[in-house]
């Protein structure tokens, strides 16, 4: 699907700025949704770019970003104080969306920035209308007590979990409980035998599950 610099919309005055790509559908099903990276990547990962583009073919406006941290450092991992000025990024990069014409909003994040959308929604439970994460990072790999998950008993906007059965930041067993902590509508959506990149990296792409999660999320939202 074609993209263009969200710059080309928005005003550069907000801060933080927004910066990414925009995906407009040739025939707009009135939905909008914003996806955003983990902490080792950015706007161009294979597989948002792969959810774009099969997000946009089905009608939905399409706002592949890079959170604050990613704007001012090209690599690395965000630092303990990014966070908050990460979701601030992702309020401004929704506001941006819904400009252009978006009867309902979405946001999805792989990882890192799954986690910062969810924290995001638990402070603002009516800022979208569904969460897609990708890869939830409950805690560090190999260290299960550092749970991440003191916000989730305030999540109340519906959520989809898609989670790979072999992700060493959070398993299975894991995100089901996790999930019962949550007050809001959830579901599962697992991908068998992938890691936490679901099994986009490097070259390797699951062609196959771009599709599957749209569908999955069409059905959820139904």
């Amino acid at each position: 699907m074609p993209e263009a610099s969200i710059r080309d919309f928005v005003d550069d005055a907000v801060d933080p700025n927004i910066r990414g790509f925009l995906h407009l559908p040739a025939n707009s099903n009135g939905d909008g949704i914003v996806l955003t990276h983990g902490a080792g990547s950015n706007a161009q990962a294979p597989l948002l770019r792969a959810l774009a583009d099969v997000f946009c073919g089905d009608g939905f406006a399409v706002l592949r970003c890079d959170l604050p941290f990613r704007q001012v450092r090209p690599f690395g991992p965000p630092g303990p104080g990014d966070a908050a000025r990460d979701r601030t990024g992702l309020k401004n990069a929704l506001a941006a969306l819904k400009k252009l014409g978006p009867t309902r909003l979405f946001l999805g994040g792989h990882s890192y920035g799954g986690r910062q959308s969810s924290m995001l929604c638990a402070e603002q439970p009516d800022l979208v209308n569904a969460l897609l994460l990708l890869s939830y990072p409950l805690h560090p790999p190999r260290k299960p007590e550092q749970q991440r998950t003191q916000h989730l008993p305030d999540l109340r906007t519906p959520t989809l979990f898609v989670q790979g059965t072999r992700d060493p930041f959070g398993s299975i067993d894991e995100i089901e409980r996790a999930r019962k902590m949550i007050p809001g509508k959830t579901r599962l959506l697992r991908v068998e035998g992938a890691g936490h990149d679901l099994g986009f990296k490097g070259k390797s792409r699951r062609d196959e599950l771009p599709q599957q999660i749209l569908s999955e999320f069409r059905e959820f939202l139904s």
